[in-house]
């Protein structure tokens, strides 16, 4: 595992896969998160990820800087099929698990997501989106925009006036 300067990880946080994650500078992430490894988790810089919170990276995830992660935000790279065709679970072998999928999820910088959201495997978030508590992510996300719902949709556009505070504090933070 590769870890950035100034990260800030409880020793509550369970992590598997760690040879497949990276995380960025200054990261806090607090008690009760689970990290998954998979094809590749990459966390950006001055990223929070709230406690009770779970980052699948089985299909391949990757975040964004500045991205903010409320309490028990799912983030999911693989799914198991419910139909019946398929069997579930983690103990059952591969070739019984004929329906379950796989796909990457990528999460742009200046992202919020609130509390309880879940993100679906295969969605990209946008630049800047802001999204409701308990939504559910399950379409790409367009750049600068608030979402919320089950699923979540888009209910507007958001400001991107972030940007120039950004660039302001990583002036200073340099």
């Amino acid at each position: 595992m590769k870890i950035g300067k100034g990260c800030k990880i409880s020793d509550m946080v369970r992590i598997y896969g760690e040879e497949n994650i990276e995380i960025g500078d200054n990261v806090r992430i607090d008690e009760f998160c689970i990290l998954t490894g998979g094809k590749g988790l990459k966390i950006g810089n001055h990223v929070h990820v709230a406690a009770y919170s779970i980052l699948y990276g089985t299909g391949g995830l990757e975040i964004g800087d500045f991205f903010g992660g409320a309490v028990r935000t799912t983030i999911l790279t693989s799914s198991d099929d419910y139909s019946g065709r398929s069997m579930v679970g983690p103990c059952i072998p591969r070739k019984y698990k004929t329906g379950n999928f796989t796909k990457p999820v990528k999460i742009g910088r200046q992202v919020i997501l609130g509390v309880g959201v879940v993100v679906y495997p295969g969605v990209t978030i946008g630049e800047g989106v802001a999204v409701g508590a308990y939504s559910f992510v399950k379409h790409d996300c367009l750049p600068w925009s608030l979402y919320a719902g089950i699923p979540a949709r888009r209910k507007g556009g958001r400001v991107a006036d972030i940007l120039d505070l950004e660039r302001r504090f990583l002036e200073e933070y340099v």
